[in-house]
């Protein structure tokens, strides 16, 4: 059997769902991880069982065989370190966002076209249990035309959380609330509705000592009509209390709410689908905001690279995202409405 051997830099906080998920799948194995403090790179490793673990990112992947290498590292440096995996011929797998720019980011994606390898963005939670049975309801057209959408992420991140890393709440290497702890809600509108037309939004730094904002609030209307707002604070006190989304159509209206869209609130039509009885066992309890979409999400990652499936999240799908986020700041610089595509 054919065995997928992937390498691993950064072995942060995020890192544990990486190392969990590829662990559970028989056709896969992290062989070889990195960490500039050494220690973790060994912690890591002894946790998991890998087998090698490399201060220096570049030793791993000079010297181990490598069929994909997942990044990990603070978001300014996955362009850069994506870059370098992919002159080795090796197949790319980067942390939300892919890129802080899109500058950076379409040199990301032009390094895989170039070498030919793939680009994977990591995007799980349009695999969680309650984002599937949305997406189906949404596919199926049970809402006819879709009105409006919410999105809120309503969260905390004290200052200790920013105070761990130096790199936490830069605008180098991390971007702020939108682009870090948002990114996937920013994903899940895109991947529901469709291309975003223009974006208003306000954004503010109102408490946190951080270089980029805490808090604010984005209005998008999209080419198919629908009007949407999304909300992100990491004020919220004391803990991290909804991750969600509401969509309103004519025959149809569904709120997906609890820490991280792991919990369906309302869940209404006009018309009975087999799909509703699904409704209560689609819930789940979620660790982490992190949601449950990593093994499934890896699952198609291995089963791409063994030629049995198409990527549900290319280099090209991670940059729209990032591409809104963009637009959401410069219309909150410029303090008006900005169009897309971002020129």
């Amino acid at each position: 059997m054919k065995k997928i051997n992937f390498g691993l830099i950064g072995c942060g906080r995020i890192s544990a769902k990486h190392f969990e998920s590829i662990e559970q799948i028989p056709q896969a194995e992290i062989i070889a991880c990195s960490d500039i403090i050494i220690e973790r790179a060994e912690n890591s490793a002894k946790k998991y069982n890998v087998k090698n673990y490399y201060k220096n990112y570049l030793d791993m992947i000079d010297k181990e065989k490598l069929d994909a290498v997942i990044i990990c590292t603070p978001s300014g440096i996955h362009p850069e370190m994506g870059i370098e995996v992919a002159k080795r011929k090796v197949n790319v797998i980067s942390e939300k966002p892919m890129a802080i720019n899109l500058s950076e980011a379409d040199k990301l994606i032009k390094a895989c076209d170039k070498e030919n390898v793939k680009l994977f963005v990591i995007k799980q939670n349009r695999l969680n249990t309650t984002m599937q049975l949305l997406k189906k309801a949404i596919d199926k057209n049970r809402f006819g035309k879709i009105f409006m959408v919410q999105s809120n992420v309503f969260w905390q991140r004290p200052q200790s959380y920013y105070d761990l890393a130096k790199w936490r709440g830069t605008w180098e290497f991390d971007g702020g609330a939108f682009t870090n702890q948002a990114s996937h809600y920013v994903d899940a509108l895109y991947w529901l509705i469709g291309p975003v037309q223009s974006v208003m939004a306000e954004t503010a730094t109102m408490e946190r000592k951080i270089e980029t904002e805490d808090t604010g609030s984005a209005i998008l209307k999209f080419r198919n009509g629908t009007i949407g707002t999304l909300n992100v604070t990491m004020l919220t006190y004391p803990k991290n209390f909804e991750g969600s989304i509401t969509i309103l159509g004519e025959k149809g209206s569904v709120k997906i709410g609890g820490v991280a869209m792991n919990k369906i609130d309302k869940w209404e039509f006009s018309e009975y689908d087999d799909d509703d009885r699904l409704v209560e066992e689609s819930n789940y309890q979620p660790k982490n905001v992190y949601g449950q979409g990593h093994l499934p999400y890896y699952r198609n990652v291995v089963d791409t690279l063994l030629g049995n499936s198409e990527a549900t999240t290319d280099g090209r799908s991670g940059r729209k995202s990032l591409e809104i986020i963009q637009a959401i700041y410069k219309s909150a610089r410029e303090g008006k409405k900005i169009s897309l595509p971002l020129m």
